[in-house]
Parts: C-alpha cells; structure tokens; sequence
C-alpha cells in the first residue's frame, strides 16, 4: 500500500508594524488620487426672480372664539349639544343641578302669585276693608239724619237737649269712624302695592338666578369642545365648552423677534397645512401685537385668508411665509457661498481674494446683491 501525503503551502509571517506601514503608503495614495481628481466649487451671479419672506409657524382657529362658563355651582345634569353641533344665539346648551335654587324660585313665584292676588280687584282683604267702609258710611248716614231732625227738634224746643247731644255724639264718631276706615282703605292698597312691587322684584332675581343654572349660547356658534360630563360637579366661573364662528377662521402665527421689524399690516402671506398636503392657501396681515412671548421669544401676528380658505377645524397647524418683498430681476448668489454676513471669496485672474458685498433680500437659499458684484464675478467657495 502507497500512504499519500498531503503538504500544506507555508505563508511568510509579516510582523504587525510591516503592516502599518503597508497600511500607511495606501493611505497616503488613496488621498493623493482623491486631491489630484478634486476641483474648487465655483459660482457666479444670476439674475432671478426674488422674494423675501419671514417664515412663522402657527395654528387656525375660528373668529369670535369663546367659552361658555358657569355663574353657580352644580353638578351638570343635562347636555344638549356636542362637539361639531352648530347652535344658534341664545340657544340652551346644558342644565345644572340646582335643588335650593329651584325651591327658592318656587316659593317666590307663591309669593308673588299671593302678592298679586291681594292688590287684585277681587281682592278678600281690599274686599274686607270696603265691606266695612260701606256699613260705616251707611251709619254715618243714618246718624247724620238723625241729628240734623233731633237739632230740629231742639231749635223748636221739643227734645232735650240731652237727647241732641247724644246723637250729635253718634254722628260725629260715625264720622270719624269713616275717615279712619278710608284712610285704613288707602294705607292697605298702598302697603299692598309695595308687596307686590317687592314680590314680583324678588321673582326676578330668583328667576335670574335659575338662568345662572342654564348656560346658554351668547351667538350663532359651532361646538369646538366639551370640557364637562353628565354627573360632573362644575364651579361657578368654570369653563364647560368652546364655541366659535362656524364660517369663518384666520391664522394665529409667531414670528421670530429677530425678525418683527420686517413686518407690517398687509402683508401677504403664503400658509401650508399638513392636513391639506402640497396645497398652498393665501393670507394677508391684519393684526402685530407688540408684546414680546418670553417663552419662544416670539411676537404674535394675526392673518385673515383671501380666497379660499379651510373648513373651521381648530387648531390645525400651519407654517407660513410672510411676504417682505419681491424683486423680478435680482443680482443673487447662493446663500452657500456668504462668509460671515456680508463678505464671499473671489477668483481674479489666478488669485482668491475676499470682499464685502452689499446684501438686499434674502430667503432660505439666495442673497440679493446690491453692490461688490456683478454677474461676471466668480465666487469661490472657502
């Protein structure tokens, strides 16, 4: 039997500081190449079609937004509308709980329904009083007679004068007794009169009160929000919906401090909106407010939308381009090749130079030039 044997190549060990210098050397190639293929990025000034603008960022909401709160505590016992309903003004919304409020309404309008029924012409204790004053003016009467036939009587010597006296006595209580019940008469229709003026006061307020238990609508207004449930304890002053104009809506945005002394009321303004994609809608500015946020250090801007406008969903989120200026026909460069704020680099003859050039308007990509440049200049990157 022949045995075969199977012989294995040798590979020439290479020490770990060989290798690095191998590494070294290729490195050292790769680089050069990569310098030697390289070119200086150049550019030159071009006419174009320049705006400015201010970015801002901000959200859509309804005009006439407001919120319907409660004058009374309770608990929310009914709710009448729901989020998207469109109300009308004045229309009920939702109803509190109000157990002692309502018992003391109740007894109020008993109150004033007794106190109408006393100064009525039907009136029992009016009806009393002038029964009475009838039977004493119907006495007064029969006294009066009585005493001017027993005066006769008397002048004619044929009744003592005792007999006169006595009933010159009962007519002249008669009398008296007549006037006191009048006056009695008047006294109880006037004290009556306040009563009721007193009662039918009270009525209101506690019927006023009841409205406190009723929030209702202020104006024509879309349901944007709920902040109550049924069965939820509400205080008075909380807020239990947002409502806002159905039909109409504008833009609440903020802009950078740094850039509010660009703006002004008028100014156009181009929105997009996630929620409509690519589509771009218009606006103007209406309204600066000069109160810094020191939150974002951003002021408030306000804009209505010309055109077309979007459905009145709150608080859908915008950003926008506010429109400082347009030139059709601008010296620009790319905003790439500025060093600094106002200087580029350029090429003369074989030579790299750096300038100052005189910037105009600008955006997120070019800058106007208005002076140190023409279209001829070469600019080159640092």
């Amino acid at each position: 039997m022949i045995r075969l044997e199977k012989k294995m190549k040798k590979i020439p060990f290479c020490p770990p500081e060989r290798i690095c210098e191998t590494t070294s050397i290729m490195l050292a190639m790769a680089l050069l190449l990569t310098s030697c293929n390289s070119k200086t990025e150049t550019a030159s000034p071009t006419y174009k079609d320049l705006t400015e603008a201010v970015y801002a960022s901000g959200n859509v909401f309804p005009k006439n937004e407001y919120k319907v709160v409660a004058n009374a505590d309770g608990y929310l016992q009914q709710q009448s509308v729901n989020e998207g309903d469109v109300v009308k003004g004045n229309q009920l919304l939702f109803t509190l709980e109000s157990l002692s409020q309502d018992a003391r309404a109740e007894a109020a309008a008993n109150i004033y329904r007794q106190a109408e029924a006393n100064y009525a012409d039907n009136s029992p204790i009016l009806a009393e009083l002038e029964a009475a004053l009838r039977s004493v003016r119907t006495k007064l009467e029969n006294d009066s007679v009585n005493y001017f036939r027993y005066k006769a009587l008397y002048d004619q010597n044929a009744t003592a004068k005792a007999d006169l006296e006595r009933v010159e006595l009962a007519y002249r209580t008669s009398k008296n007794d007549l006037a006191a019940r009048q006056k009695a008469l008047a006294r109880t229709k006037s004290q009556l009169y306040v009563d009721l003026q007193n009662t039918r006061s009270n009525f209101r307020v506690n019927a006023r009160e009841g409205d406190n238990y009723r929030i209702r609508s202020i104006e024509s207004a879309r349901v944007y929000e709920v902040y109550k449930k049924v069965g939820e304890l509400v205080r008075k002053g909380e807020a239990i919906a947002l409502l806002g104009n159905p039909n109409e809506v504008y833009l609440q945005l903020a802009v950078d401090e740094t850039d509010f002394s660009k703006l002004k009321e008028g100014q156009e303004v181009l929105i997009k909106m996630d929620a409509y994609g690519e589509k771009v809608f218009k606006a103007k500015v209406t309204k600066i407010y000069p109160k810094l946020n020191k939150v974002d250090q951003s002021f408030r801007v306000d804009a209505d939308f010309v055109g077309e406008s979007p459905s009145a969903y709150y608080g859908l989120t915008v950003e926008a381009n506010i429109v400082i200026s347009k030139n059709p026909k601008a010296l620009t460069i790319p905003k790439a090749y500025m060093v600094g704020k106002d200087s580029v680099w350029i090429e003369e003859g074989k030579e790299k130079k750096k300038i100052k050039v005189q910037k105009g308007a600008e955006n997120f990509e070019l800058v106007e030039v208005k002076g140190g440049l023409t279209d001829k200049s070469v600019l080159v990157k640092e």
